[in-house]
């Protein structure tokens, strides 16, 4: 089942500067996603990361690639009003560095998932290029 693509921020709980999703491309509620993140060099860590050399700092391609899964969960009707959060990180790889000026393509496909828990495996590119690779392990808390 396809839904409308929403507003990243329509959907989860993330605002700037921690907003690490600028536009969902395609998802199916409890399963899948893919978006977009676009590094305009203007972002707060950039300047401190490092200084001349401008790198995307790899924690937060894993962090993007969660949100991207969190739209995927959130709009799961079992988990309206619920909040995805990490349980844990595994496998991840770093492929490519990411610097000012590069579009990051996210996908993320959800494996198994319960009421409590769920996996996650996700994909951070650039041109076709993997810059980063996660699995990941989340855990359903009350939204509230």
């Amino acid at each position: 089942m396809t839904v409308e693509l929403p507003r990243p921020a329509d959907v989860l709980p993330h605002r700037p500067p921690f907003l690490l999703v600028d536009e969902v491309t395609a998802v199916v509620p409890g399963q899948s996603a893919s978006g977009l993140w676009r590094l305009t060099g203007e972002e707060w860590f950039f300047p401190g990361h490092f200084p001349g050399r401008p790198t995307l700092p790899g924690v937060l391609m894993v962090e993007a690639v969660a949100q991207l899964g969190a739209v995927a969960v959130l709009l799961d009707e079992r988990f309206t009003g619920k909040l995805p959060l990490f349980g844990g990180v595994d496998s991840a790889r770093f492929r490519r560095q990411v610097v000012p000026g590069d579009s990051l393509d996210l996908e993320v496909e959800l494996g198994r998932m319960s009421a409590r828990a769920g996996k996650g495996h996700g994909r951070a590119s650039v041109g076709g290029q993997t810059a980063c690779e996660v699995d990941l392990l989340f855990v359903i808390a009350d939204g509230s």
